[in-house]
């Protein structure tokens, strides 16, 4: 047996003892105290991209990174300098007991696994968007989580600061205005290019890709993982892996959970989703993912978001309603709008910070459950793409209407030993 596979079958034993037990994280022993003094302890696994973006972040030290590619590894650990392990085997890195946070900065065909293996290795876990690739992802990162208590964030903070893309204001007064009812109901919300919707919107997958070989750089069959097993072209990874359906969803999977997570939250919409997506696209390509033209999605109540990727309609209200509309720039037919905002009630107070969140174990602002909530629409979106079709959602079921080919997409097979 070589080397390779003693130390592969060591790490699926040693996972799956510790899937089978509860790990308390060494701050919560004691009640919970955390001295000042003790900082959090994080792990980044992923570090081409957005991992490099988050390597320091409120009240952490960092004490781990992975990667597939020893040149992204090479070059943070340089960065970073000494006190800092590497790993090429990000299962080796969830044995370490000194770890309380796993970032996953890894491409999205990657995220339902980790998250779901780093907390069944007793981690609190930072996740990027999308939060998974797949809807039966998302159901089963948010089953694991709430099984071992671990605390969950999506990385994609709009909900609760910063501008808002292109709209001139946080989403905060929105919420307000919303929830008084002075714009009506049902509510439509539409995203388009007059809002930064376009901002890699043509993240778009090539055709007819010839093999190349694989750098040396790189584990290619590690890269890949639970995908399906195709010929190596660089096309296919780090930078550009979004434009093919095995990893991401294109610009809608990139962007997507950005703009639509605080549209879900002003609209009070949390937790559900919508009944009906109807999409405006010409055929995508079984392998490559191509653009589309417009994706509207319809709630129960008559609530819609409308993602225009053709900037079709450049005089759409952001936010329109039966008694008023809000425009870019925050501009409204609403008399004396700010005044108005500033006579409303705050809504409810949300962690915004997730070392307040890992230390008091309540949890973040945008967590596992709203955010499957807003990663569920995006991928019905993928989904209906891909079909070529309009289709409807049970929120209550989690799955298509009457639609088995759809279905098939929600729970998705992998390859090799990958499950989750």
């Amino acid at each position: 047996m070589t080397e390779r596979h003693n130390r592969r079958d060591f790490l699926k034993k040693s996972l799956a003892v510790t899937a089978g037990i509860s790990i308390v994280p060494r701050f919560v022993l004691g009640r919970g105290y955390m001295a000042p003094s003790d900082q959090l302890t994080k792990a980044i696994i992923g570090v081409g991209g957005m991992g490099q973006g988050h390597i320091g972040y409120e009240g952490t030290r960092l004490v781990a990174i992975c990667d597939a590619d020893k040149k992204h590894l090479e070059n943070v650990l340089n960065r970073v300098g000494s006190g800092v392990q590497g790993y090429a085997d990000f299962r080796e890195l969830l044995l370490r007991t000194d770890v309380d946070i796993v970032h996953i900065a890894t491409p999205p065909h990657w995220h339902g696994i980790m998250s779901v293996m780093a907390a069944q290795a007793g981690k609190d876990v930072w996740c990027e968007k999308p939060m998974t690739r797949t809807i039966g992802e998302g159901k089963r990162v948010m089953e694991v989580i709430s099984a071992t208590g671990r605390m969950f964030r999506l990385n994609t903070w709009f909900r609760f600061k910063d501008n808002f893309y292109g709209l001139g204001t946080t989403v905060k007064p929105l919420k307000k205005v919303i929830e008084s009812g002075v714009l009506g109901w049902p509510l439509k919300v539409t995203i388009s290019g007059v809002t930064g919707f376009d901002w890699k919107f043509y993240w778009v997958g090539k055709t007819g890709l010839k093999p190349q070989p694989v750098p040396p750089e790189l584990d290619y069959e590690m890269w890949l993982g639970p995908a399906p097993k195709k010929p190596y072209n660089v096309h296919r990874t780090h930078g550009t892996f979004r434009g093919y359906w095995d990893y991401d969803g294109g610009g809608l999977g990139d962007m997507g959970q950005h703009y639509i997570d605080p549209v879900q939250y002003f609209l009070g919409k949390d937790n559900t989703s919508p009944v009906k997506v109807e999409i405006d696209a010409p055929q995508q390509h079984y392998d490559a993912i191509g653009t589309w033209r417009k994706i509207t999605y319809t709630y129960d109540d008559g609530c819609q978001i409308v993602l225009d990727g053709a900037n079709a309609d450049k005089d759409a209200a952001y936010i329109e309603g039966p008694k008023g509309k809000i425009y870019k720039g925050f501009r409204s037919t609403i008399p004396n709008l700010q005044q108005f905002i500033d006579s409303l009630p705050d809504p409810a107070p949300q962690i915004t910070l997730f070392s307040e969140s890992v230390k008091t174990r309540q949890k973040f602002a945008l967590n596992e459950v709203n955010g499957f909530r807003s990663a569920t629409i995006v991928n019905m979106g993928v989904v209906a793409l891909r079909l070529g079709r309009n289709l409807e959602f049970d929120p209550e079921k989690l799955e298509f209407v009457n639609d088995e080919e759809a279905n098939k997409l929600i729970n998705q097979p992998m390859r090799g030993e990958w499950k989750i």
